[in-house]
């Protein structure tokens, strides 16, 4: 029977913050190295001695294995969606198998949860990079959602929206009937999330009337469950304990949050998401326990687990927020709480599994779900290892962004393990115990990929499992989860960051007292989606499957005149560098037009303005507006070795301007 998951309890304080920051600014290389900067890796055979004489070697096996096992994990993820996909015959348009596998386990089935973090996925790659192909399979999902949430199904009906919390569905889209942990009411939190965001993507690019009538209708939906059935229990994202779950939860908050500003935009009410979004906050605090300096996955339960669990940790990246910082409140995957969490979390299979034996503590290990787990004797999983290197990766870029590191009492454990000595209180990034705690943190999270990429498969295919004693991969084969995760922390790698989420003070404000309340919604059957031709993005480029053209807009001058807002701009780079004679100075950076960081295609600079007084090379290249890019400065010496400056990358965005040209401010050559 569902009870109510709240009525009171304590408010612990919450550091929040609410920094605005830019969505493309990556990190690709270690900063300079410190004495305490690196730990012991084991992932490649061989490769921790390798390591300890060369700690980039690590950096660049794990730059080799995403460069290429993304392309697979892209296509075998696409292979599991839908009636063409190469693993997916018979399956209905729109809708997602877990896995190929149909024995041992039997996970050809459509689950809204893992069909929802897959588009998310989806929509977030494809916001980033236009693809008409991915924009099919978005429209496809959409499609195949409004009439799912109209089968009823053994949680309930539509009519009450007491069906939205079904957990899987037969491939025909037709309901599941078989014995199962329902409900599980994190899916139509995150299948909304999803959605918003390419309602968003939408709204940016000028189509603004597709989202309102075709995509919100289905949102509303999901929301309206949210708002009302939050706080009751539900099965949990492992489909196995009933009670509170924080991964349920933090998608939830996010969800009205989101869907409170998505509908703002689109004029429609939110009385309701305004309402219960801080409640939800609310309740997510009692999630933390302060004596264990942890995150408890699943709260309002007597199973005798400890509740250390991967689910924080999944909940924290896909609650991810680059404008939050390290927010406390929402367990930001900076926040003390998130890496404290991340520390208990990761130590509770050190001592379990035989593949982690011999490992030291602060280097990477393989992570399962959580330590009493059982599930084919209890394994690591693909997707979790991976989740503890994206929320790691999180954590680089925001600080990278902000320029400074924190560590509290309540951190101080997890950074203590990978930095000797480190102490309480803000590094800048000018200083070397930033660049120590940097460069440890960047080499634990890529110990974890490094570990996926050495119990892979030789194929490239990942399953769900790999055995806890000899890496062998066991269970559903080709999970498309797994892939997803794969796709997502490639990109958090390489400093792509998805769309901010939390506007407004739900987001972060805790209220002073926390009330179980809920708000009964309506719900109403959305109109068969259909979708204009030719929703393309509004900025010129052209893309591996179609061409596309930006339509004219105006931008306002500083004048307040009207005028063409330009679609490129021809930037000019200044650097100031004493060389001597026959070294040139070049800059390479992160996009084509910068040579994709190959020095071999690097943009060479001018020195007709060099002076002994003032050692200025510039050069122009010309940029997409709205471009973000990142960039460093090297030298080619006359025997045509390179010498690049020294870290951080600079990061740059191209305004939009009426103007063709602009000349960038001097940059000057970081040592």
């Amino acid at each position: 029977m569902d009870v109510l998951q709240i009525s009171s309890w304590s408010i612990l304080s919450s550091n929040s913050s609410s920094v605005i920051l830019p969505i493309m600014q990556g990190f690709t290389s270690l900063l300079l190295l410190g004495s305490a900067a690196f730990q012991s890796v084991f992932g490649l055979p061989g490769l921790s001695e390798q390591v300890r004489r060369d700690p980039h070697i690590l950096k660049r096996a794990v730059d080799d294995y995403l460069t290429t096992e993304e392309p697979i994990a892209l296509a075998q993820l696409l292979c599991n969606i839908g009636s063409g996909g190469c693993h997916s015959g018979g399956v209905a348009n729109g809708l997602v198998i877990a896995s190929p596998s149909t024995d041992s386990p039997d996970y050809f089935y459509h689950w809204t949860r893992d069909a929802a973090l897959v588009f998310k996925s989806i929509v977030d790659r494809f916001a980033n990079s236009y693809d008409a192909s991915l924009q099919t399979e978005i429209q496809n999902y959409i499609t195949a959602q409004a009439k799912l949430q109209t089968v009823s199904n053994p949680s309930g009906s539509f009519s009450d929206g007491t069906g939205l919390g079904e957990p899987k569905f037969n491939i025909d889209g037709s309901a599941f009937t078989g014995s199962w942990g329902r409900p599980q009411r994190d899916g139509p939190a995150l299948r909304a999330i999803a959605l918003i965001g390419y309602s968003k993507w939408l709204i940016n690019n000028g189509y603004t009337s597709t989202a309102s009538s075709v995509v919100w209708p289905i949102i509303a939906n999901d929301l309206a469950y949210v708002a009302q059935y939050w706080n009751q229990t539900g099965f949990d994202l492992w489909e196995e304990v009933q009670g509170s779950s924080f991964f349920t939860v933090a998608a939830q908050h996010r969800s009205l949050v989101e869907g409170s500003a998505l509908a703002k935009s689109l004029g429609k009410t939110t009385t309701s998401y305004d309402a219960i979004a801080p409640q939800i906050l609310c309740f997510l605090q009692s999630f933390w326990s302060p004596s264990g300096g942890y995150a408890l996955a699943n709260i309002n339960v007597n199973n005798g687990r400890t509740a250390k669990d991967a689910n924080v940790i999944l909940g924290s990246i896909h609650t991810f927020d680059p404008a939050l910082g390290c927010d406390a409140a929402t367990f930001q995957p900076c926040s003390d709480r998130a890496l404290s969490s991340h520390k208990v979390v990761v130590d509770s299979f050190r001592s379990i599994y035989t593949l982690n034996s011999g490992i030291s503590s602060g280097a990477a290990v393989a992570v399962g779900r959580y330590p009493e787990d059982s599930y084919y004797n209890g394994n690591p999983w693909y997707l979790n290892t991976l989740a503890a290197a994206e929320q790691l990766y999180d954590a680089l870029y925001v600080w990278q962004t902000t320029g400074s590191i924190t560590v509290t009492s309540t951190s101080l454990s997890f950074f203590q393990a990978l930095v000797s000595g480190v102490t309480a209180g803000t590094y800048a990034s000018s200083t070397d115990t930033y660049t120590n705690i940097y460069n440890a943190v960047f080499t634990y999270a890529d110990g974890f990929v490094n570990i996926v990429s050495k119990y892979a498969a030789t194929n490239g295919s990942l399953a769900e499992q790999y055995d806890r004693n000899s890496g062998v991969p066991l269970s559903a084969r080709d999970l498309t989860w797994s892939y997803a995760s794969l796709l997502t922390v490639a990109a958090r790698r390489n400093g792509v960051v998805p769309a901010g989420w939390g506007s407004g003070a739900a987001a972060t404000s805790v209220p002073g007292t926390c009330q179980a309340t809920s708000i009964a919604g309506s719900y109403s059957v959305a109109p068969t989606p259909t979708f204009p031709a030719s929703q393309t993005p509004a900025t010129s480029g052209t893309s591996a499957t179609t061409t596309y053209t930006k339509p004219t807009v105006t931008a306002t001058a500083p004048t307040g005149t009207s005028c063409a807002q330009a679609t490129a701009v021809a930037v000019t780079f200044q650097e100031l560098k004493t060389t001597t004679y026959g070294q040139t100075v070049k800059v390479v950076g992160n996009i084509a037009a910068l040579g994709n960081w190959d020095t071999s295609s690097a943009v060479a600079l001018s020195a007709s303005s060099y002076t002994a007084s003032q050692p200025l090379w510039k050069g122009t290249v010309t940029l997409p507006v709205g471009q973000a890019i990142q960039y460093k400065y090297i030298v080619q010496n006359t025997d045509g070795s390179i010498t690049w400056e020294a870290d951080p990358n600079h990061s740059y965005t191209i305004a939009a301007t009426c103007s063709t040209s602009v000349t960038k401010d001097i940059d000057t050559w970081q040592t």
